[in-house]
C-alpha cells in the first residue's frame, strides 16, 4: 500500500466544477468517460498540488469555472507515515495573479513548502512530442522530476527566473547600471549552478536506476548538455560560478555566444533497448527524437518510473502519479506491465480514459469513477 496518498479532493469553481468533493483510497483512480467530460480537469487539479501552473501551464485566472474567471479553489487532505495533512490552494480576488497555498490551515509561501509535503508528477499526450519540441519542454520537465525529489528547486528556480528576467529587461532598455548588472548576475550565477547541481545529480540517480532496470520498457541514457553543465562536470561549484559570471559579463560587452545559464541547457535522451531485446534492437542507442512515437512514449514511461523508484527510496513515498490516457497507446502486455510496476511501487496513480476495459488489469485495489460533466461517481451509480 502507498505510504502517501491523496485521501480526499475537494473542488471549488475548477474548470466545469462548480463544487465537487471526491473521497479516494491508496490504491489507483481510474477516471473514465467521454472525452471533454472533465477527467483531465481532475488530473489538473491534483497537478496543483505541486509547484507551477498545473500540467497544463495555464494562466491562474483562466483555470476558474467556465464561463467566468476569477478565484477557485482546491483542497486536498493526504494521508502518509505522520498522519493527515491539508493542503489547500487556490486564486482568491484579493490577489488574482498569485495562488495562495495553506497546509493544515495555515499561509505557506513558496513553491518549496507544498514540494515537501508531496512529489506530483505527470504525463499527458502533450508531452509525447516531448523528444520533438525544443529544449525548453525537456528543461520543464526535469525541474518538475527534479523538484519532486527536492523541494528546494522550486526557490532555486524562481530566484534564476527573477534574476533572469530583471536582467533581459536591462538589455532590452540598454541600461548602464553596472552595479545593478553586476548584483543580478551574481544572484544567476549562484542560483543557476545551484539548479544546474541538482539536476546533475538526479540525472545521475536517473541513469544509474534506468541501467539496473530489468522490465518490459526501454531504458533511457540521460546526458545534461550545456556550458554550465560541462563545467560542473569538470571543476567545482564555486568555479563553475566565476565562470558564469564571467560569460554574462561577456554577452553585455557583445561576445557571440556568451550568455551561458541553465536556461539554454537541454536533456539528451537515447534509448536502450529492454534486456530482452539486445542491443542489436534496430532502436538501442538511437537519440530518443529518432525512435518511434511508441518507443518515446514507452521511454517516457520508463523515467517516470525509475524516477518514482528513487523518490521512493530518498523519501520514504513514491510521488502521486497522474497518467492521463496512458492506456490507449500501449498494447495489453506493456499495460499489464505498467499495472504491475505502479503496484509495486505503492504508488497512488490517477489515469484517465474512455474505455474502462483498458485497465481490466490495475489491481483490486483501484477506485473506478465515472465522469460526466461535473458529476463524478462510481459506476454501479450511474444512471
Amino acid at each position: 500500500m502507498p505510504q502517501l496518498f491523496v485521501q480526499r479532493l475537494t473542488l471549488t469553481d475548477f474548470r466545469n466544477y462548480a463544487r465537487l468533493r471526491l473521497d479516494v483510497g491508496p490504491g489507483a483512480v481510474v477516471l473514465t468517460g467521454a472525452n471533454g467530460a472533465g477527467k483531465t480537469n481532475l488530473l489538473e487539479a491534483v497537478s496543483f498540488l505541486a509547484p507551477g501552473r498545473g500540467l497544463r501551464g495555464a494562466k491562474l485566472p483562466q483555470v476558474g469555472r467556465q464561463g467566468q474567471t476569477g478565484s477557485w479553489g482546491v483542497n486536498a487532505v493526504l494521508s502518509g507515515p505522520d498522519g493527515l495533512t491539508e493542503i489547500g490552494t487556490g486564486l482568491t480576488a484579493s490577489a488574482p495573479e498569485r495562488r495562495a497555498v495553506q497546509i493544515n490551515g495555515h499561509p505557506a509561501k513558496g513553491g518549496a513548502a507544498i514540494a515537501r509535503q508531496i512529489g506530483v508528477v505527470w504525463l499527458t499526450p502533450a508531452m509525447d512530442r516531448l523528444f520533438l519540441d525544443g529544449p525548453a519542454s525537456r528543461r520543464k520537465f526535469l525541474d518538475r522530476l527534479v523538484t519532486a525529489f527536492d523541494a528546494d528547486q522550486a526557490g532555486r528556480i524562481a530566484a534564476y527566473d527573477h534574476a533572469h528576467r530583471q536582467r533581459s529587461r536591462l538589455l532590452r532598455e540598454e541600461a548602464g547600471d553596472a552595479a545593478w548588472f553586476a548584483a543580478l548576475e551574481d544572484t544567476m550565477a549562484r542560483h543557476g549552478v545551484a539548479l544546474a547541481a541538482a539536476r546533475a545529480d538526479l540525472v545521475a540517480r536517473l541513469s544509474r536506476a534506468l541501467a539496473a532496470s530489468a522490465g518490459p520498457f526501454p531504458a533511457a541514457s540521460l546526458k545534461l548538455v550545456g556550458a554550465v553543465d560541462s563545467w560542473l562536470a569538470e571543476m567545482p561549484a564555486v568555479d563553475a560560478e566565476d565562470k558564469m559570471r564571467a560569460s554574462l559579463w561577456d554577452e553585455r560587452r557583445g561576445i557571440l555566444g556568451a550568455g551561458a545559464g541553465p536556461h539554454r541547457s537541454d536533456l539528451g535522451v537515447a534509448m536502450i533497448a529492454p534486456p530482452l531485446a539486445g542491443e542489436r534492437h534496430p532502436s538501442h542507442g538511437q537519440p530518443a527524437a529518432l525512435c518511434s512515437t511508441g518507443e518515446q512514449k514507452a521511454l517516457l514511461i520508463s523515467i517516470v518510473l525509475a524516477h518514482a523508484r528513487l523518490q521512493r527510496e530518498k523519501r520514504g513515498s513514491a510521488p502521486v502519479l497522474l497518467l492521463d490516457e496512458i492506456a490507449a497507446h500501449l498494447d495489453a502486455g506493456r499495460r499489464a506491465a505498467l499495472f504491475g510496476e505502479l503496484r509495486a511501487l505503492g504508488a497512488q496513480a490517477w489515469m484517465t480514459g474512455t474505455d474502462a476495459g483498458l485497465f481490466e488489469d490495475v489491481g483490486e485495489s483501484a477506485r473506478f469513477f465515472n465522469v460526466d460533466q461535473g458529476a463524478v461517481m462510481p459506476p454501479e451509480l450511474r444512471q
